[in-house]
Order: C-alpha cells, then structure tokens, then sequence
C-alpha cells in the first residue's frame, strides 16, 4: 500500500467515524437534557470530519489523474473497494466507540453548560482529572445493549431499510463519482460534479424520513414518552443498519459509476 492509499483509507476513516459517533451525541442529549448544546459542540468535532472531506476528494482525483495519464491500467476499482472497506471498518468501530464516546461527551456538555467556554473545556480535557476521566470511561459495548434487539428494534423496518439504502448511496457517491471520470477520461471532470446525481436521493431520503423520524424520538424520550432505554435500542439499530450500508456500498458502486458516465454523456 502506497502513502496516498493509505491517506485516502485514513481519511475515509475518520470522516465515517465521526459519522458514525453522531449517534452517541443524540444518546448524550437526550441523557443531559441539553440537545442543542450537544449538537453545537459535536458541530466543533465535525469540522475535523469536514477538513478530511474537503481532502479527500482532491487526492483520489489525483490518483485517477496520475492512472489515466501514465496509462497504467492498473485497475483503480480495487483501491475504490479499499476506500469503501475504510469507511466499513470506521462504520464498526464509531458503533463499538458509541457507549465511550457518548460518555465522554455528556461530561463534557455538563462542563461546558456550567462554565460555557470552549477554551475552559479543551483545558479540562487535558488536565488531569479529564485524562483520568478518558482513562476510567472507556466503555465496551454491554452484552444487554446487543441481545435486547432481539425484542424490537426500537425503530421500523422501513426507516431501518431506507437507512441502510441512503448509506450505501451517500457513502458511494463520491466514489462513484470520481470512479465515473476514471472510466470516461474525456468527461472525467464532468463526472467529478456529478457526485449529486446520486447523492441526491440519500440527501432526499435522510431529510425526509430518517432525520425526522430520529428527531421526533429524541424529542418523545425528553418528555417522557418513550424511555431512555429504546432510545438507545434505536441507535443502536441505525447504526448498525449504518455498517450494512457501506457494505452494500461496494455493490452499489459499479451501477452508480456508470449512471454518473451516461449522465454526463448525455448532458
């Protein structure tokens, strides 16, 4: 595996990971009391997750560029694969990374609600007591938290279905995208921002139905109406479907790559 590979797979990484831990920032708010302070201080965490977006399209529109202009024929579709494995792999761990991080973060929306500064938080992180804190909260996910599904999902299987299918089409799009201009080198970078093209239905789909639907939860677990417990039963279900989302993803692919093609062809 060569330097940029590997950059690109550390990338994709991060970007999914972060991803994946929004649900343990829910699980946080909803335990806190506090959802719109949560969602303001993950939107800090995101920006990391923004940065390595914001690069990772640039290093695979080189590498395709390099591949094309060598004339290598290496065969770009196994390093999209490998991509795709990343953004698996970060999928699996964020999800075993929820019951620690969701932790962490509620101590630190307590801290910021009683100091309400950025800089009085980073510097509590990095004292002892919060090192201490990083060191003693580390969780695993509970046993209990996994076989409980089998009584409900907390959710329904169509809000589960969609999610799985909005993954696979968000998580490829890019690739798609990208992999599009690989096999149409004259209209590569057509291709390249034709990423909405299939985008666009995993946007459509996780505005109109899933965000919603999380969000009535969220607001039905603060007032009471549903308990803390199938809360987190549902997040855990969504991310689950998450993970089985970016698998599907490497079927999803190819298809996607040759629509993004057409269009641009035709447009």
């Amino acid at each position: 595996m060569d330097t940029q590979l590997l950059i690109i797979c550390a990338l994709t990484f991060v970007i999914h990971v972060i991803a994946t831990l929004a649900y343990a920032v829910r699980i946080a708010g909803v335990r806190t009391r506090r959802i719109a302070v949560s969602f303001s201080l993950f939107g800090i965490i995101a920006l990391v997750s923004r940065t390595a977006n914001s690069f990772q399209g640039p290093f695979i529109a080189k590498r395709v560029e390099l591949d094309i202009a060598r004339h290598m024929e290496r065969g770009l579709l196994g390093d999209f694969r490998l991509f795709l494995l990343s953004a698996t792999v970060a999928s699996i761990v964020g999800a075993f990374l929820i019951p620690t991080f969701q932790r962490y973060f509620s101590r630190a929306v307590d801290h910021f609600q009683a100091n309400r500064s950025i800089p009085r938080l980073l510097l509590h992180i990095f004292s002892r007591g919060g090192v201490n804190y990083i060191r003693d909260g580390a969780r695993l996910p509970s046993r209990q938290n996994v076989t409980q599904l089998a009584t409900g999902a907390g959710v329904s299987w169509t809000v589960i279905g969609l999610n799985v299918l909005a993954m696979a089409v968000w998580t490829v799009g890019v690739f798609a995208s990208l992999y599009a201009g690989y096999l149409k080198p004259d209209l590569r970078v057509t291709c390249a921002n034709l990423s909405s093209v299939i985008n666009g239905f995993a946007t459509v789909v996780l505005a109109v139905v899933i965000d919603p639907q999380v969000s009535v939860m969220t607001d039905d677990v603060v007032e009471g109406r549903i308990s803390e417990n199938n809360f987190r039963r549902a997040m855990t279900t969504l991310a689950g479907a998450r993970v089985l989302g970016t698998l599907c993803a490497q079927a999803v692919l190819v298809p996607a790559a040759f629509i993004i093609a057409r269009v641009a062809e035709l447009i």
